[in-house]
């Protein structure tokens, strides 16, 4: 939550409360939703490459409340790869093949990029 105080004149935070109503967020997200695609299928470690090629985003609006959801569509036998990359799994003779954590660090320049993007334009006159 954004909390706003000041005494005196509002004209900096009317102007700044109007600024940001009117900005069209779905656009900027849709950028880094790219550009997430991108470093998850750069990242994602490499077999036959479905799984690498197979990573899309939907960008869902509830309310005040925007989202960026990645998905993978590669599965096998109801078990979404992607997932079973990242996390492990076992084997079916007992072994167990231990996950790689490969996703939070491809996406974390992502968000990193877009919470530097959301401070300039908040703190922009």
């Amino acid at each position: 939550m954004i909390s706003i105080k000041q005494k005196g004149n509002f004209s900096k935070t009317e102007k700044f409360l109007k600024k940001s109503f009117g900005k069209n967020y779905l656009n900027v997200l849709e950028k880094y939703a790219q550009q997430g695609v991108a470093a998850l299928s750069a990242a994602t470690p490499v077999d036959s490459g479905v799984t690498a090629t197979s990573w899309s985003y939907e960008i869902i609006q509830k309310g005040d409340v925007i989202s960026i959801c990645w998905n993978n569509s590669n599965v096998h036998n109801g078990v979404n790869i992607a997932l079973i990359l990242q996390y492990g799994h076992g084997t079916r003779n007992g072994g167990y093949v231990s996950g790689r954590d490969y996703i939070n660090p491809a996406l974390r320049p992502i968000f990193d990029k877009m919470a530097d993007a959301a401070w300039k334009e908040v703190t922009s006159s």
